[in-house]
């Protein structure tokens, strides 16, 4: 068991959200994170985020569709891949999070343990 939550595990746990709320491609939920933890100085590689969605795919969490980004496909050229749940991949996003909320737990008790030993 690890001391706290891997990295990638946070990334996957972000990305399942983001798809929970709407399918999306992977620059976009890559800007997404950077923008929403900004504040706590946190930068994603761009690389951890690619490897995670190849994993959720790989695990068959999540699949890939290529589109058009543009609205208008005569105009519009470049394709971007999109994610969304397979048919069961719901249910399997769902036991993952569970998963990583105990991680979570876990390590939110050890930092507010720090914080209060060596802060107070």
């Amino acid at each position: 068991m690890a001391f706290l939550i891997a990295q990638r595990a946070y990334i996957k746990l972000f990305l399942i959200t983001k798809v929970e709320q709407q399918r999306g491609y992977g620059y976009q939920m890559l800007d997404q994170l950077k923008e929403e933890f900004k504040p706590f100085g946190y930068v994603p590689p761009q690389s951890e985020v690619y490897r995670a969605l190849h994993e959720l795919v790989q695990e068959g969490v999540l699949y890939r569709t290529k589109q058009l980004k543009g609205v208008d496909p005569s105009v519009d050229f470049q394709e971007i891949v999109l994610y969304q749940f397979t048919d069961d991949g719901y249910e399997k996003a769902k036991r993952y999070k569970k998963q990583v909320k105990a991680d979570l737990d876990r390590c939110i008790g050890l930092l507010q343990k720090a914080a209060t030993d060596n802060y107070a």
